[in-house]
């Protein structure tokens, strides 16, 4: 296979500063037409090759720079460095594999249903109207999982929403307290029949949540008559917690068993469970929706949580009239529990049959591929789209072609899994090598985080020549733990290429 960069060397600190502006003003001044806001917003996306085409080699950096006058910066005096951006990229994207083959089939399935490619909308606001589906089936993604279709009514709160940001003011963690569809039965499965209509090829994914056996049984018959093409069984929303509802499902065997019947009694159609990851092991709860009749698992939902508390007002965010509740937490921060819970449930033999369908934390298509390899046949998005909006789709499904081109992938159902035997048991480890890092010294800023890093939480093997601004590296002490590595701002560590072994312990 041919190698493919796992990232440019780029100023993501000036490249965060972009606010991935709706009609960015720094788009229509360009002398030379370029697209300069996709162009940032595929960079922003680790889509390197879609920059690379969208930019044909223009060098930016002789230019007057109107795109950088008409930043909305700009009148702050902080505007987007763009031609410094583009120039720095524009060396680095000779890195990219030049050998690709012509094209790459990123269509999967769920159950026997068709995906054009894996980029489904989860159930949630994303996907909560005919108008929001519509617009997003026309940008380009395969399917949506409409938010979750009930008979019970709904009163939200407000504020419903609060969030943990990271430097560049994205959402690295993101809470929600909002509910189920606040539409009736009779006005979704209207909206799932105009879009069926208008839409034939896309897919739609019937979340639905009942209050007993015979709801779900009517809800799960209503959405295949409407023209669903999958049926997902909420069975872990955290906002709903009641003796049969929600995530109380989600955390008993014998509720997921019962409901998961109750749902295949009434329809034909694939059914998933959506399963929470408020539980310590999720493949007893999936080898109950198994032994009801499922054909997949969807996972995972939100996580319960607290974001933090408003330190004047003493009070658990979001605050609604002085008072707060714990809620979902989704986002980047939980993509690691998410993979956590993919990984089991793909390893787990007695579920090989079932199809996976991945969602937390995806926002770029690394993210997604990450899922795939691991054993997700779909994956699903929402607090991405939150954030940035349909508009992503785009970075997702040309970032996951090239990378399978460059590859010589042709077909995304061999990725599938790819991954899943590399996680293994602890006691299957490898622990008698040491792999040492190696400086870069023609990248460092000379700021000494490693050394400042390695002395206080490594093992003192980094030594700072303060004159000249350089670390060196001890291996007589180095242990191999690569906390300099993932410190470094300026990506000036890599791994080195040859192991080192040493004794192994005694037993």
């Amino acid at each position: 296979m041919n190698k493919i960069s796992p990232k440019l060397f780029l100023d993501f600190s000036e490249m965060n500063k972009c606010l991935l502006c709706a009609d960015p003003a720094c788009e229509k001044v360009c002398e030379r037409n370029l697209p300069v806001g996709e162009i940032l917003r595929s960079l922003y996306f680790e889509n390197y090759h879609g920059a690379a085409v969208k930019l044909n080699g223009n060098d930016c950096s002789q230019c007057a720079g109107p795109c950088e006058q008409a930043c909305v910066l700009s009148g702050r005096k902080v505007p987007v460095q763009i031609q410094d951006i583009f120039s720095g990229f524009l060396n680095e994207s000779t890195r990219l594999p030049a050998h690709r083959i012509e094209e790459a089939d990123i269509s999967t399935e769920i159950c026997g249903v068709k995906l054009e490619n894996p980029f489904l909308l989860s159930s949630s606001v994303v996907a909560s109207s005919y108008d929001m589906c519509a617009r997003a089936f026309r940008a380009g993604w395969a399917g949506a999982a409409f938010k979750t279709i009930c008979s019970f009514p709904q009163h939200e709160a407000s504020p419903r929403f609060s969030a943990i940001r990271s430097h560049s003011h994205s959402f690295a963690g993101f809470k929600n307290i909002e509910q189920l569809s606040d539409h009736s039965v009779e006005e979704n499965m209207q909206i799932f029949r105009e879009l069926k209509k208008e839409f034939p090829d896309k897919v739609i994914v019937a979340s639905i949540m009942g209050m007993n056996e015979e709801e779900w049984t009517y809800l799960a018959a209503e959405c295949e008559k409407a023209g669903a093409n999958i049926i997902e069984c909420n069975f872990s929303c955290p906002n709903m917690e009641d003796s049969d509802l929600g995530i109380t499902i989600g955390q008993s065997e014998e509720l997921v068993e019962r409901f998961t019947k109750a749902v295949k009694k009434g329809t034909k159609l694939p059914v998933l469970v959506k399963l929470t990851p408020n539980i310590t092991d999720m493949v007893p709860l999936a080898l109950a929706a198994k032994r009801g009749g499922a054909d997949g698992i969807a996972a995972i939902n939100t996580i319960n949580s607290i974001t933090g508390v408003n330190i004047d007002t003493l009070v658990a965010e979001p605050s609604v009239q002085g008072r707060s509740m714990i809620g979902g937490y989704s986002g980047a921060a939980v993509k690691p529990i998410a993979l956590r819970f993919i990984s089991d449930l793909s390893n787990c033999k007695e579920l090989y049959d079932l199809h996976i369908s991945g969602m937390g934390g995806i926002e770029t298509w690394r993210d997604a591929l990450e899922f795939i390899l691991l054993g997700a046949g779909s994956v699903q998005v929402t607090t991405a789209v939150m954030q940035y909006g349909y508009r992503i789709i785009d970075d997702l499904i040309d970032g996951l072609k090239e990378y399978m081109k460059c590859k010589g992938i042709s077909s995304l159902k061999d990725l599938i899994g790819a991954a899943s035997s590399t996680v293994v048991a602890h006691t299957d480890i490898e622990r008698d090598m040491v792999v040492f890092p190696v400086f870069r010294h023609e990248r460092c800023y000379g700021c000494g985080r490693c050394y400042i890093s390695c002395m206080d939480g490594g093992h003192q093997a980094i030594s700072f020549d303060y004159e000249k601004r350089k670390p060196h590296l001890d291996p007589g002490k180095c242990v191999g733990c690569h906390l300099c590595m993932l410190v470094c701002p300026a990506r000036a560590i890599e791994t080195a290429r040859k192991p080192v072994h040493r004794e192994p312990l005694p037993k």
